[in-house]
């Protein structure tokens, strides 16, 4: 039964008031963990010492040297990697071979990735005529923005956690984590290393609990927080932008997604089924740029549907570190409910249910885990609630399409905008659909393909600016301008 404490100014702490909470393992349904919850004080501690730390060493160090730190901190991440992998998977449920290849060593990356970058971006200079003839210079330079909230989400804690932490640091930020109430181990265990790779303290600050009159809600309602930045789902968005709007702080938020792939007759059938696989049932579903809607054009429908079938039902689901698992449980009690709860609605709005829809039969310790069949619905109008709503579970509505101009409007037809997939070997076809989506990232067949120098971001209710590469810096510097008169 491990402990997991509160990470405050480079100690582990409890919190005050004693409170507690138990780390949940998935797969069991068991208690494998106690987590202190921060209260009011904890986070006023955790920002004081973050906001210390900015006008501390960490604040007067040269750029050179704290790349060099953070370039230790992905070592010191990949130097512990089975730590962090058994952590994650834990925590999550997800299979070893998801997290070994995706979560961790992503997570690490992203580290040396935004501090290579911050050394490489130029600001702009320009020359100013004036009266006099002499003349003025411009330049600007880029300042940290200072305390940065950031609320990471349950689904990939640690490579979502330091999409972010990376960039913040990489710019001379602060910051202040709150995990997921459901995945604390990683964001932890990353105190440790910090220490280790001699970040200063106050950097790095970690404070457990949840949102409303908790570590969240203390948070971001902070006077001294300077910027928030949140993954999660589309209403606690909008609670935040409520919260932060009292002190004016910056937000970038990546939200909820109800995602489309189009899948037109020319595509090589077999990479258009490997990849909506992965982006159907990847993580059970629990990814936000995963795949809900599919669209595949009438003359492949039924052969495509066949294979889907055969490919949903020839996933294994079981314990993290069985090497055949391909798929795990859900994260909660609480959200197999809602997808079960989907999975009725589905059927009572009249959905051929292809395959899945109930919950299957695991045996021993998993017997009470929070597992789900992969599931695939036909026959649904566009108005149905599994088209309309985001699930967040390993399923999709797959519909047949007659025309390029009927897909664009069936695959735009959401509130969300985060991203969307395509599948042709038409080149002309794919650029000038691909221009149509109304999604912030666009596959064209693949999916999950990131370079991490590009933006990404959602549009519509799916979120609010761009992060990766210099969209990063937008969001973790002040851009100022020195205006010098010759």
């Amino acid at each position: 039964m491990q402990e997991f404490k509160n990470f405050i100014n480079g100690e582990y702490v409890g919190s005050a008031s004693g409170k507690t909470f138990a780390n949940i393992n998935p797969a069991t349904n068991q208690q494998i963990g106690i987590v202190y919850e921060a209260g009011k004080s904890e986070v006023d501690q955790a920002v004081a010492a973050a906001k210390a730390a900015l006008k501390g060493p960490w604040g007067k160090m040269p750029v050179a040297e704290r790349m060099a730190i953070l370039h230790k901190v992905a070592d010191g991440i990949n130097a512990r990697f089975n730590e962090f992998l058994e952590a994650e998977c834990l925590d999550t449920g997800k299979p070893k071979s998801l997290a070994s290849h995706v979560d961790i060593p992503r997570g690490a990356a992203n580290f040396k990735i935004f501090a290579d970058l911050v050394k490489n971006v130029p600001t702009e200079s320009f020359m100013l005529d004036t009266p006099d003839g002499k003349g003025a210079l411009n330049y600007a330079v880029r300042r940290p923005k200072g305390v940065i909230a950031v609320i990471s989400p349950w689904n990939l804690p640690l490579l979502l956690m330091t999409w972010k932490v990376g960039p913040a640091l990489a710019c001379g930020n602060t910051v202040v984590v709150k995990p997921s109430e459901e995945t604390p181990r990683t964001t932890t265990l990353l105190g440790e290393v910090m220490n280790a790779a001699g970040v200063p303290k106050g950097v790095y600050n970690v404070v457990h609990g949840f949102g409303p009159n908790s570590a969240g809600e203390f948070l971001t309602t902070h006077p001294d927080v300077d910027g928030i930045t949140f993954t999660g789902e589309t209403r606690t968005g909008a609670a935040i932008v409520k919260a932060s709007a009292d002190h004016i702080r910056h937000v970038s938020f990546e939200l909820g997604g109800k995602n489309p792939a189009v899948v037109f007759a020319d595509c090589d059938m077999d990479k258009a089924i490997e990849g909506t696989m992965r982006s159907v049932f990847a993580n059970c579903g629990q990814v936000c740029l995963g795949t809900e809607r599919v669209y595949v054009e009438r003359p492949i429908f039924d052969e495509f549907l066949k294979r889907l079938k055969a490919g949903a039902e020839s996933m294994q689901l079981g314990a993290w570190d069985d090497a055949c698992t391909s798929m795990g449980p859900l994260i909660s009690k609480e959200h197999q409910s809602k997808v079960l709860s989907y999975y009725q609605k589905a059927v009572d709005e009249g959905a051929t249910v292809v395959t899945g829809g109930g919950i299957p039969t695991m045996q021993g310790a998993l017997a009470d885990g929070n597992w789900v069949q992969p599931t695939i619905w036909t026959g649904l109008p566009e108005t149905a609630s599994v088209v309309k709503d985001e699930v967040f579970g390993p399923c999709c509505h797959v519909r047949p399409f007659d025309s390029e101009d009927e897909v664009i409007a069936l695959a735009n037809d959401t509130k969300y905008g985060l991203a969307a997939a395509i599948w042709t070997e038409n080149v002309t076809r794919a650029h000038r659909v691909a221009a149509q989506m109304e999604a912030g990232i666009v596959w064209v067949n693949s999916w999950f393909l990131r370079d991490l120098r590009t933006p990404f971001g959602g549009m519509k209710h799916s979120g609010i600016g761009r992060e990766g590469g210099v969209h990063s810096l937008e969001f973790y510097t002040e851009l100022q301008n020195i205006c010098v008169k010759l």
